[in-house]
């Protein structure tokens, strides 16, 4: 455990991971001074009354003062604040470094643009399966410093590209890079080089690697066989084996789970299930526990998740696909029986949706395109999509054609905010739409 009495300690950010900062300094004999450059972050009104807290931008002096800054996450770490505090030899660390200085359990390590939501859900799973206390956050579900306020056997992390950027000492039992596509391309001005750099700090250290065998941007700098594990559609330690109508996921060639057990469904969720597997093995999950897991894990809300099943019509929430990536992995490998009648729309930020056009083929699909990217998604294949202004009147015309072995795909390829206030509430909206439109 790391020493911090006597240090001038600066959070930059306020927020849930900037309250659990200041929470952690304070029962450690420490009053942290708080900045945020907003004039009213979320937390101001919970800020212990005896903490300095300067609002609106960074307070140059507070900086070159500390001994000590903790940046979280939504700070970008190229402000010219603190890179003259960088210079002047202040410490600039995040909220995940403070954890893994503190940590006194394993740590599993996962990152990635998609799925590490999901992967991260289905290790801490196949944990609790094994019943075993386990502790599952920091990008996901609670704050990595609240798990400090009890003793677990593992501990299951998801993390940013932004929390990785600030993190030193972490030296994860197992670590994972799912994938990599360009994503907060305003964050890295440098472009996918410089993202990809970020992320691969996860792996610094690690007694374990998973890696990715069919996206070579996911592989250590420096991996050797002694520590590298692979996993991948078709080739790797752990793969899927693709027979006639039955898909397996097998480890080092043998066949361990068929797929049809399974309630997550979609081969971007076999590969997740691979991952996952993967580090759960590497860190001495039981493996029948993980297989249990496996079978029962029905995913994480509005991440491919079947919200209704009717009359031979299954309808599908992926609405946490905001951006083309997303709904790329879903379509990649997705069979349908029918027809697949596919919702695309929302906010599109200029996106280009080409890479999409080669899963759009085939007689048995439909596409269905609302919101403010309505009109350019029409284009991707204009003689198989219907444009509406709303989601809602999207799934009506849907509701009236869809039949047994059809799949309903919302997986919207955009933001949510031209319509909704996130891609919670426009999952909740279909879900809704689902049930009742789906009878």
């Amino acid at each position: 455990m790391s020493e911090y009495l006597g240090k001038k300690v600066v959070i930059i950010g306020l927020g849930i991971t900037g309250l659990t900062c200041v929470d952690f300094f304070i029962t450690r004999g420490i009053m942290p001074r708080v900045m945020d450059t907003r004039a009213a972050p979320p937390g101001l009104d919970t800020l212990p009354d005896n903490i300095e807290c300067h609002l609106g931008n960074l307070r140059q002096c507070w900086l070159l003062e500390a001994d000590l800054i903790v940046a979280t996450p939504g700070v970008p770490l190229a402000s010219a604040e603190l890179d003259n505090a960088a210079k002047a030899g202040v410490e600039i660390i995040g909220d995940i470094e403070l954890f893994c200085r503190e940590a006194q359990a394993p740590i599993v390590a996962i990152t990635g643009s998609n799925g590490k939501s999901t992967v991260t859900a289905l290790v801490g799973e196949m944990a609790k399966t094994a019943s075993w206390a386990v502790g599952v956050g920091g990008n996901i579900g609670l704050p990595a410093l609240r798990l400090l306020h009890q003793q677990y056997r593992l501990y299951v992390l998801e993390l940013s590209s932004f929390q990785l950027e600030t993190t030193y000492s972490l030296q994860a039992a197992a670590a994972t890079i799912l994938n990599i596509t360009e994503d907060h391309m305003d964050r890295y001005p440098f472009g996918l080089q410089q993202y990809r750099e970020a992320k691969l700090r996860i792996y610094n250290n690690a007694s374990i690697c998973i890696v990715n065998t069919d996206d070579a941007l996911t592989l250590p700098a420096l991996a050797t066989d002694t520590h590298s594990v692979s996993f991948g559609v078709a080739v790797g330690d752990y793969h899927l084996k693709c027979k006639q109508r039955e898909t397996w996921l097998r480890v080092r060639g043998k066949n361990v789970l068929n797929t049809c057990e399974m309630k997550l469904t979609g081969h971007h969720n076999y590969t997740n299930a691979l991952a996952a597997l993967a580090l759960a093995d590497a860190v001495n999950i039981p493996r029948a526990c993980s297989l249990k897991t496996l079978t029962i894990f029905a995913g994480l809300p509005h991440r491919f998740q079947l919200v209704w099943e009717c009359n031979g019509v299954r309808w599908i929430n992926n609405s946490k696909a905001t951006n083309v990536a997303s709904t790329e992995a879903a379509l990649k490998g997705f069979e349908v029986l029918g027809t697949l009648h596919l919702l695309l729309g929302g906010d599109g930020k200029s996106a280009d949706f080409s890479p999409l056009i080669d899963y759009l083929q085939g007689n048995n699909v439909r596409l269905y395109c609302f919101g403010r990217a309505g009109p350019q998604l029409v284009k991707l294949r204009p003689t198989v999509s219907l444009l509406t202004d709303t989601l809602d009147q999207a799934m009506a015309h849907i509701a009236s054609r869809v039949q047994p072995g059809d799949i309903v795909l919302l997986s919207p390829a955009c933001s949510s905010i031209d319509q909704f206030h996130n891609f919670e509430m426009r999952g909740d909206r279909f879900n809704h739409l689902a049930q009742e439109l789906g009878r």
